[in-house]
């Protein structure tokens, strides 16, 4: 794939059979990879940090704004949705429609450092998951979460909670191992 980004950090991993709509607004950090079998539209803004996996056959759609920060990933299967159809008014709706005659709304989605979603998560438009969030498989996300908050579920409810400080702890010790300054 060119180096059409918008902005494409240092030894980045895109593979050959990932797709990336609107590259002029996708944004890639240090040490980051995408999967084969990634649909990635980037919408309105695209913004991935560093130390980010994108894992096979997660989708982002919606046209919208998408941001996750350093440390995350996204487990196979995950949809990121950040923008829909208006569903209940009087809209025709689907992209084959022109858009005269649709309400869409886009949204913006913001995932946090050190989050993990499971394979097959869901998150809906205008969700924040904040630092630190795990989320089980198989979760719709579509309300904003707590940090450091471990939830399961189809409708994911809080189980636990996570300790920051081994972690960061971590985290500083690998940026110091490879001059990361942030």
């Amino acid at each position: 794939m060119k180096n059409e980004f918008k902005y494409k950090g240092k030894e980045v991993k895109i593979f050959d059979f990932a797709k990336i709509i609107k590259p002029e607004s996708f944004e890639i950090d240090d040490f980051s990879q995408v999967d084969d079998f990634v649909f990635l539209n980037s919408g309105l803004q695209t913004k991935i940090g560093k130390f980010v996996h994108i894992s096979s056959f997660c989708s982002i759609v919606g046209g919208g704004k998408f941001t996750i920060g350093d440390f995350s990933g996204l487990s196979a299967g995950c949809r990121i949705i950040t923008g829909s159809d208006d569903f209940k008014g009087s809209y025709l709706s689907n992209p084959c429609v022109p858009s005269k005659y649709k309400n869409v709304q886009l949204g913006e989605i913001q995932i946090g450092r050190h989050c993990i979603l499971g394979s097959n998560c869901v998150v809906l438009p205008d969700v924040s998951i904040p630092d630190g969030v795990t989320v089980g498989a198989g979760s719709i996300i579509s309300k904003n979460l707590e940090p450091w908050g471990i939830y399961v579920g189809y409708n994911p409810k809080k189980v636990g909670e996570r300790t920051p400080e081994g972690l960061l702890d971590l985290e500083t010790k690998l940026k110091k191992e490879l001059g990361i300054v942030s």
